[in-house]
């Protein structure tokens, strides 16, 4: 009987130590707001091995995580995480761009800020943002490619609002900024926009988000943007 409870006691101690472990995981996940630990392993090899001087670091959302992965190599690195909007990709820029030592940073932001994910912000807040992390990687001698934000009509997981016109002006925003600042601007959105200012069906399923055709137009797209800023040819 001793024998038993004394088992008893340790399956319970050791289910109450469990349970402690996962409550400070969730604790600590949910205190990680710009999700500084997403890329933190991948990171730690590149920051302590010579700079590799073809390298270009791709900043933004789920519209970047999901690119076709064909796409990425040792050189061209996919720095994107699902949801996530400009205030959060401007505090883990050091980490995750800056501290990578790249050739090029290719900055697309924007979307999940007029979605409201993180809550209001004016084109102006989120242009901001935005110049904000090209002005830090200049610093840095990094070079700015700085991309046009994807047409949208509709969000799925926020249906009330109405975006295109935002977007269009937000658009505005980068693209005068990229004009004053003699950054490259690769504009995703004319060849993708339909007639209600959305995505075209021939480019994404969900009105948002690219497909394989939206991906291979936009690889096309970037690479020239990145040959025109760099000479690096992806």
């Amino acid at each position: 009987m001793a024998k038993l409870h004394s088992t008893c006691i340790g399956t319970l101690l050791a289910s109450a130590m469990l349970s402690l472990s996962l409550l400070a995981q969730a604790q600590d996940a949910s205190q990680d707001w710009p999700k500084l630990a997403a890329y933190r392993e991948a990171n730690r090899p590149l920051v302590a091995a010579p700079a590799d001087p073809r390298r270009v670091v791709f900043m933004g959302d789920s519209i970047t995580e999901f690119w076709t992965q064909s796409f990425w190599s040792r050189s061209l690195l996919n720095r994107g995480i699902s949801g996530q909007t400009t205030p959060q990709m401007l505090l883990r820029f050091r980490p995750d761009v800056i501290d990578l030592k790249p050739k090029a940073v290719v900055i697309l932001a924007g979307t999940n800020d007029v979605a409201g994910n993180t809550g209001p912000a004016t084109e102006d807040m989120i242009a901001g943002n935005i110049a904000s992390m090209a002005e830090l990687a200049q610093v840095h001698g990094i070079t700015v490619v700085l991309c046009a934000v994807l047409p949208a009509d509709r969000f799925y997981w926020n249906p009330e609002l109405r975006p295109a016109d935002r977007i269009v002006a937000l658009n505005e925003r980068l693209k005068d900024y990229a004009s004053r600042n003699k950054l490259v601007y690769v504009d995703y959105y004319t060849p993708m926009v339909n007639e209600r200012k959305g995505l075209k069906k021939e480019y994404s399923e969900d009105g948002v988000h690219p497909n394989d055709a939206g991906y291979r137009l936009m690889t096309e797209l970037v690479a020239q943007g990145i040959a025109a800023a760099t000479g690096i040819a992806p």
